[in-house]
């Protein structure tokens, strides 16, 4: 069973087939659409399963002939560090269209994006050829642009622009690296794992030229400093379930492309590079909590908190070293499931109230019992309490990163400190306190009133608690291929 395609096509077939039903048909669009994630969320659960966690090989591998002329080949296939980012884009994806069951406007259009978005995402992550690779890459650009621009905020359409200007400028320069790939390999090809095998052997002065033009493609993704500027705006005027994605997944695919790319394929040029990478991991850890810890809007302290998480995934990375690898891949996975929990749980209560002022609430933990309980819970994930999942990754971030960079690392734990000050102050006010009689109509969750609501944000607590207390769920199924992968990168 060819079950990567199927969890490729799926999404995209179901893309299709919503183009063909009346936009009147609400009820029949929405079905299909969750019909579609569904399906996709089982095949992927399928694939965790059946994935062999002993091996760091490449396993279900699916290669077909697409423009011989080129040697451009249809090749995917997961190992252990994109298989549970595979999970993740599907569950992150199907909650996400659960909770957007709200969208009242042209919902045809928004279903149809999303799911040529997911079958975008998750081409990304289960490519082996570098040409199909850019192809699913550059499609998850156009969906996210009107999803943002149309469905968003006030200032959507700037935002929508800023996010298209700034990530089409990265992939121009990630395309020139992949020709440069490509023109030095013998014989030419496009095939990731056969550049793995040749790029330790192109010179230095080479490798650093397409590793900066391949690193500023994904830095814009990641986003890494200074390339940020285009995130807040983005998550703040993205609807809901739309700023899920962003976080969720997105982000990761800058992560995800420098693990699978740019360190195994320009070995020389990582080494040279690194000195960098460190500085730029601990400005990003520092300067994303410093600003969060100024914002006022609780949508835009997130965003800011994604910038700072991210920054603990390159602080792993700069490790060089299984244990930093590993922290930096789980780093990805529980950021996706804590951060897009948070910003359904923000999508909450902005439904109710109509703001995100932290200032104007208060005392909500007496009158909103459930819905403070899940933002607590995720909220100490976020800063990394023991015992749930932000922890386990953070922890092996740092542990890792230690050995190499004493120093860096000590800075870089003053994040932790602001990020704790500004989610427990953003608690104080919101829920501590006394209670402010102007939201003493607001309703709590409940089956009964909210179940697309609960149906969106408990699987993500659930895993937040699972992966906090049992880490081997994830760890399991990474560190073959991490430890293969430091391997190769110490050779």
């Amino acid at each position: 069973m060819p079950l990567l395609s199927l969890i490729v096509f799926v999404p995209l077939a179901g893309a299709l087939a919503i183009l063909a039903i009346p936009k009147t048909k609400i009820k029949t669009i929405q079905g299909l659409a969750l019909a579609a994630s569904a399906v996709c969320m089982i095949f992927s659960g399928y694939l965790y399963y059946a994935f062999d966690k002993t091996t760091a090989a490449m396993q279900f591998i699916e290669k077909t002939a697409w423009i011989p002329a080129f040697n451009i080949n249809y090749s995917v296939g997961v190992d252990g560090l994109s298989v549970a980012i595979v999970a993740l884009t599907a569950l992150l994806t199907l909650v996400s269209i659960i909770y957007s069951f709200n969208i009242t406007l042209r919902v045809k259009e928004f279903f149809f994006w999303f799911l040529l978005l997911e079958g975008g995402m998750l081409g990304v992550f289960v490519s082996l050829d570098f040409f199909l690779f850019y192809v699913f890459w550059e499609l998850t650009l156009v969906p996210m642009y009107f999803l943002i621009g149309v469905w968003g905020g006030p200032q959507k359409e700037y935002a929508a622009i800023k996010f298209f200007v700034y990530t089409l400028f990265g992939s121009l320069f990630m395309l020139l690296g992949i020709l440069a790939l490509y023109f030095n390999s013998t014989p030419h090809t496009f095939d990731m794992l056969e550049l793995v095998n040749q790029g330790g052997m192109l010179a230095l002065n080479l490798q650093i030229w397409i590793f900066l033009a391949l690193y500023l493609g994904f830095a814009i993704k990641i986003p890494a400093f200074p390339f940020h500027t285009w995130l807040p705006l983005a998550h703040v005027e993205a609807p809901t379930g739309v700023s899920v994605i962003l976080a969720g997944i997105l982000l990761k695919m800058g992560i995800y492309g420098i693990l699978r790319v740019s360190f195994p394929v320009l070995p020389l040029a990582t080494a040279w590079f690194m000195p960098f990478f460190i500085v730029i991991a601990v400005i990003n850890i520092i300067y994303g909590s410093l600003v969060a810890m100024a914002q006022k809007d609780l949508k835009k302290m997130v965003a800011y908190s994604s910038i700072n998480h991210m920054g603990y995934c390159m602080l792993g990375m700069a490790a060089m070293t299984a244990i930093g690898f590993n922290g930096a891949v789980l780093q990805m996975i529980t950021h996706g499931l804590i951060t897009g929990s948070l910003f359904l749980l923000v999508g909450v209560i902005y439904d109710r109230a109509h703001t995100r002022d932290i200032a104007a609430f208060g005392g909500l933990g007496v009158r909103l019992p459930v819905y403070t309980g899940l933002m607590v819970i995720q909220v100490m994930a976020s800063l990394g309490l023991p015992g749930l999942a932000g922890f386990v990754s953070e922890f092996l971030c740092f542990l890792g990163a230690f050995e190499a960079w004493p120093y860096y690392v000590a800075v870089s734990a003053i994040g932790i400190l602001i990020t704790a000050a500004f989610f427990l102050r953003m608690i104080e006010k919101v829920f501590l306190g006394p209670f402010n009689e102007k939201w003493a109509g607001l309703s709590d969750m409940n089956l009964h009133m909210n179940l697309r609501e609960l149906a969106a944000i408990l699987p993500l607590a659930v895993l937040t608690l699972v992966i906090g207390l049992w880490p081997r769920f994830c760890l399991d199924l990474i560190d073959p291929t991490i430890t293969y992968l430091v391997g190769m990168l110490n050779r």
